[in-house]
């Protein structure tokens, strides 16, 4: 079955000045609410705290909830409905750090027992120190900024062969990051900046292609991490590991369209760059297409049947594919050429 026609012709870079205005739209509209917000909401894993989820015999109110914690001192504490209505669990976080041992187990399963007037069950509790949740968070975006570092190595590698100085460009920021981290810097601040010096020295070594491979990734973190901040869902390690993915994933669609374009400049040389950048996105549509559906029908089905452990992870897998995709046309691919009238001018 042909999905799509191979004699397809779709003007992608005609469009890509209303592309940029969106990808720039969006950015500013999740760096808006990041600021509002002063920053992502760290579930426990990064903000400390303790986490407990609990399921009742029989349907309960939230009052009755916080009047239990109340008895034990916790009143300072969120309680929210997790799952199907009819499972009758919640979710009860506090910001201190407690001991979960037997004896606050009994005391807790008993308060709240007395409170809602019927047996609980404690299905879980996840306890993270402020001091471990701060570690947790900086490894976080170590992980993330490495991940781009190395990937975007590679890529100068492949597709222009300039293995030797992409080599020296990542190991040089790689020890600097580190020792300046060594000195108490702000961790969130380091990163950026080191992604700014990256961008900046691939646009004066002209390593194009890693420039629009890391440029792409940016996009797709910073897009997805705004639009959990307007949704306030939780910013936890399962996240970050969707946030990997989600690199990895727009790399693979980057790198499919990289290819097919350098194949192309070798065959039709003689061709104009947009048309040959075009030409390339057009052959790589199906392939693309293709890929996402079957990906997203996947993350939707996660979304929908996988349950609350598993729900913002699908979310942010979803945003991501879609947006990932999109970078893969509309910001990687254009910033080829966007280099080619840098270097003719």
């Amino acid at each position: 079955m042909q999905f799509i026609k191979s004699d397809i012709n779709i003007d992608f870079i005609g469009k890509r000045k209303i592309a940029f205005i969106l990808s720039v739209l969006f950015i500013l509209i999740s760096f808006g609410s990041l600021v509002a917000k002063k920053g992502p909401r760290y579930g426990i894993d990064f903000a400390g705290g303790t986490l407990i989820q609990v399921q009742f015999q029989d349907p309960v109110e939230i009052n009755p909830v916080k009047s239990g914690l109340a008895a034990l001192g916790m009143s300072g504490s969120s309680v929210q409905a997790f799952g199907d209505a009819g499972n009758n669990e919640y979710l009860i976080r506090t910001d201190n750090s407690m001991a979960t041992g037997q004896d606050f187990t009994n005391r807790f399963k008993s308060a709240l027992a007395d409170a809602a007037g019927g047996p609980v069950e404690i299905r879980r509790v996840e306890m993270v120190g402020p001091q471990v949740g701060k570690d947790l968070r900086e490894k976080a975006l170590f992980a993330m900024f490495y991940a781009l570092l190395f990937i975007t190595f590679y890529i100068s590698g492949r597709f222009e062969k300039k293995w030797m100085v992409s080599g020296v460009v990542a190991i040089l920021l790689f020890v600097a990051v580190y020792v300046v981290s060594l000195f108490d810097a702000s961790i969130p601040v380091l990163m950026v900046a080191a992604l700014l010096v990256t961008i900046v020295l691939f646009w004066f070594l002209e390593l194009k292609y890693a420039m629009g491979a890391i440029l792409a990734l940016v996009h797709d973190v910073t897009i997805t991490v705004g639009i959990f901040s307007l949704f306030d869902k939780e910013f936890t390690l399962p996240i970050i590991a969707a946030l990997l993915t989600i690199i990895g994933y727009s790399l693979n669609d980057t790198i499919i369209v990289f290819d097919r374009i350098r194949e192309n400049l070798r065959r039709h040389h003689k061709n104009p760059m947009d048309l040959i950048i075009n030409r390339s996105v057009n052959e790589t549509l199906s392939r693309t297409i293709l890929t996402s559906l079957t990906t997203l029908a996947v993350l939707v089905s996660l979304f929908v049947l996988g349950g609350g452990i598993i729900h913002d992870f699908a979310f942010a897998m979803i945003v991501g594919a879609l947006i990932g995709t999109y970078s893969s046309v509309f910001v990687a691919s254009p910033i080829l050429l966007i280099w080619q009238k840098k270097a003719q001018s």
